[in-house]
């Protein structure tokens, strides 16, 4: 889904930022995206701490993109879970994103009540739990509103995938491309042949043709 997403936006710089307990940035910013896609074939669970830190996966994004000169900037924050830990509420990371003009599109992720999800054991075994899905659905939608993104609901994959294509269309950008063609006159061959047809038609008219009776 995601990937599909990446080969669609063929001349766009995408990174990709994992966020838990800590955010992490999995890959700058790039117009490789072959790369891009075998670092996000590279994510697991557990990578990062425990916990869900919004603020600061939004935060940390948003740094990535302050600086570039693009015409649209975007995020879109996935997210499974309520903000929990983390050093930048996500309040103030919202206040940053406007701030350097990024739109965000935010999407929740996860089915309406319980729903299987990893749990690290001490001895460090990841295992799954039913757990009831809570998702921060008011924040999630007013990170969106307010940087003039949208916020979605995806319950499973095939309305994740949708959720990509709507995305792809709605940041749809002309590409400009200047392209340069070299003229090569060939006519000019030609020409000479053609005045020198001329030019013998005249001589025979006065010589030749002049004197048959």
């Amino acid at each position: 889904m995601a990937q599909d997403f990446i080969d669609s936006r063929i001349s766009d710089r995408i990174g990709l930022v994992i966020f838990s307990g800590e955010s992490f940035t999995q890959c700058p910013i790039t117009t490789d995206h072959a790369v891009l896609k075998s670092q996000l074939s590279q994510i697991r669970s557990g990578m990062l701490a425990d916990g869900t830190a919004i603020g600061m996966g939004l935060a940390t994004a948003v740094d990535r993109l302050r600086s570039s000169k693009a015409k649209s900037k975007i995020i879109i924050l996935l997210t499974d879970g309520v903000n929990n830990i983390g050093a930048v509420d996500p309040l103030t990371a919202l206040e940053i994103a406007k701030a350097f003009k990024v739109r965000v599109y935010t999407i929740g992720v996860g089915t309406y009540g319980k729903a299987p999800s990893p749990a690290t054991l001490p001895d460090g075994t990841v295992v799954m739990q039913m757990q009831d899905v809570q998702i921060d659905e008011p924040l999630m939608k007013q990170m969106a509103k307010e940087t003039g993104g949208q916020y979605f609901r995806a319950t499973d994959n095939k309305s994740l995938a949708n959720i990509y294509q709507e995305i792809d269309k709605l940041e749809r950008t002309k590409v400009e491309i200047t392209s340069y063609k070299r003229f090569a006159e060939h006519f000019f061959p030609l020409a000479m042949l053609a005045l020198a047809c001329i030019l013998l038609e005249t001589v025979l008219r006065y010589t030749v043709f002049r004197r048959l009776p």
